[in-house]
């Protein structure tokens, strides 16, 4: 049978597996032999943070983080790690990442000590046209109207990235990495009690794909429970296809056609072609670094607006004295709140896939046009509007722009590793929304990454910079970052979280770098942060403290959950310390 309700190994018995020294011969099987912990609160708190000597990783699950640390005690590098935590993630987090979907990846490469990332953003079929999320009258469609079906689906890179890093970087076998998510698959996984809240909120969507209504949902369609055993034979046979014929058995032959069959004849067809599929490319591209604090901020550069998105809100908090200040000042957070949007205002207006659209990328960082920006932040009271810059260009700007609006939605995951070689990988990966499409194919579910487009292509006859073009890729919020000091990475870390991410990396930088925070003590910190208009609050929390004193600066506040999902590595003399939210399932495991 497919599912049988019951649980494995207990939970102790898990953490003294995940202890266990392993050889190559005997990773694989380990490695799929821990089971999850039946809820949240049975994780123990050594497992949300860790210290370890020689390697760390940290991810959204205890099963994927076990899969990493088994692949480093057999002998291989972060990347070999970052192979083996990524393909159970997409068995055991399937709502948040897998094979359909899209990655960006910060790599600092210890023997070359160099730092670069790798781009594997989803693109947009060729016959995608800057209309695909229009009605016939030209008006945007309702978000979940875009999201549900073939329509959303990009070209996904995930599959095609992991195959690109560990060709160049990897030690273990390609194939034997596979092993540990090949067996969970077959031999099933406890449903945790995220995955299945999110399920029930869920069934309504998920009722419309017949694969995905099979697997979440139970003969009677109701959501599958906490601790229900849940077998993936399909994403099983897809995984033995990769591991032996690589990425191209992804991107051709039988599977490519059924996922285009799958995306044109959807309820809510889409455009994917076997053409878009077979031409995918991963990008590598320089990263884009920051200063702040004697520190250099590093990540992805366009077409994610994490990094600048970042550099920009620290860079400008950085001429006052947020230590000063600490983390009960409403003044504080006047600063970080009104930084963060006036960063974004530029986010609107200039930041996509710069392969498509100019950038001026150095300009959005520059000292000078930072420090003039930084002086709106010199008031007493919230700003009553904020508006986008004109930061210097290396090249004439091509068009004028107008601000786009685009609606990244909260889900995504985090790994973040150190071996014990010194090699760091920061990764965040995605299918976008909860679910994505809704559309499962092989045992995975296909991205609505194309909804990260600006569903408007003008305004008023200007073009939006994010606009839907064949070919591109649409602009993200996510941000993994390596720090950098003299040279040299001292922390890593990243989120989950939609266009919020920014934010959240943001605090846990500001706590841990101006506050003095221990990482999980930073990582834990409520989050408050601002995008547009409102300062967001997260619900629950002793920040809901700062609200009067936000009011009263004339801020709009929003209370509302907010359920970021750090995982973090912090690099120092004494050794390496891991850190995972407490708000998700994640864990730290070190040696």
């Amino acid at each position: 049978m497919r599912r049988s309700l019951g649980f494995g190994f207990s939970w102790a018995l898990a953490l003294t597996l995940l202890a266990t020294p392993l050889g190559e011969a005997a990773f694989a099987q380990q490695a799929a032999d821990t089971q999850a912990p039946e809820a949240p609160s049975q994780v123990a708190a050594a497992q949300k943070s860790a210290t370890g000597k020689h390697w760390m990783v940290t991810a959204a699950n205890p099963l994927a983080a076990q899969a990493g640390a088994a692949a480093l005690r057999a002998g291989g590098n972060a990347i070999d790690a970052m192979v083996a935590t990524q393909l159970m993630l997409g068995l055991v987090e399937p709502q948040s990442s897998g094979l359909g979907g899209g990655a960006f990846l910060v790599f600092w490469d210890a023997q070359a000590k160099t730092l670069t990332t790798f781009d594997a953003r989803e693109t947009a079929p060729r016959a995608a046209t800057p209309t695909l999320f229009q009605d016939e009258k030209g008006q945007p469609l309702a978000f979940m109207d875009a999201v549900v079906g073939g329509r959303s689906v990009g070209t996904p890179g995930t599959p095609r990235l992991l195959e690109t890093v560990h060709r160049r970087y990897g030690k273990i076998a390609w194939a034997q990495l596979f092993r540990p998510a090949i067996r969970r698959a077959e031999g099933g996984f406890e449903v945790s009690p995220r995955l299945a809240s999110l399920i029930a909120e869920d069934v309504g969507t998920l009722t419309r794909n017949a694969a995905a209504r099979a697997y979440f949902l139970d003969a009677d369609g109701a959501a599958l429970k906490a601790g229900t055993l849940l077998k993936n034979p399909a994403y099983a046979a897809t995984l033995r296809r990769l591991a032996q014929y690589g990425a191209d058995a992804f991107y051709g032959g039988e599977l490519a056609a059924d996922i285009v069959r799958t995306v044109r004849e959807a309820q809510n067809p889409g455009v994917l072609s076997l053409g878009d599929l077979r031409e995918y490319r991963v990008k590598e591209r320089a990263p884009v670094c920051s200063a702040y604090r004697r520190l250099d901020i590093c990540g992805m550069g366009p077409p994610s607006s994490g990094a600048l998105t970042l550099g920009q809100i620290l860079g400008l908090v950085e001429p006052y004295d947020l230590k000063g200040l600490g983390p009960a000042s409403p003044e504080s957070w006047r600063l970080i709140a009104d930084a963060s949007r006036l960063a974004f205002a530029d986010r609107e207006r200039y930041m996509a896939d710069s392969d498509y659209v100019p950038m001026p990328t150095k300009g959005l960082l520059a000292k000078d046009y930072l420090g003039q920006r930084a002086k709106l932040l010199a008031g007493d009271d919230a700003l009553p509007g904020v508006a986008a810059g004109n930061p210097s260009w290396d090249h004439a700007m091509a068009e004028p722009r107008a601000d786009g609006a685009a609606l990244d939605v909260p889900s995504t995951t985090q790994i973040t590793i150190v071996d014990g070689e010194g090699n760091v990988v920061s990764m965040t990966s995605t299918i976008e929304a909860g679910f994505g499409s809704r559309l499962m194919v092989g045992g995975f579910l296909l991205n609505n990454e194309l909804t990260d487009f600006s569903f408007r292509s003008q305004r008023d006859g200007v073009p939006i910079a994010n606009r839907v073009e064949p070919g591109k890729r649409p602009r993200s919020s996510m941000a993994p970052t390596i720090v950098m000091k003299d040279g040299k990475p001292v922390l890593a870390l990243g989120s989950p979280g939609g266009s919020q991410i920014i934010g959240y990396v943001a605090k846990t930088l500001i706590a841990h770098l101006d506050w003095g925070m221990p990482l999980d003590e930073a990582i834990a910190a409520p989050n408050v942060l601002a995008r547009f208009s409102a300062v967001e609050i997260e619900a629950g929390t002793k920040a809901e403290e700062l609200a009067p004193g936000l009011k009263g600066l004339g801020f709009e506040v929003k209370i509302m959950p907010m359920t970021s999902g750090v995982q973090a590595v912090s690099i120092g003399p004494e050794g390496l310390t891991g850190a995972a939210d407490p708000r998700r399932e994640g864990v730290a495991i070190g040696e």
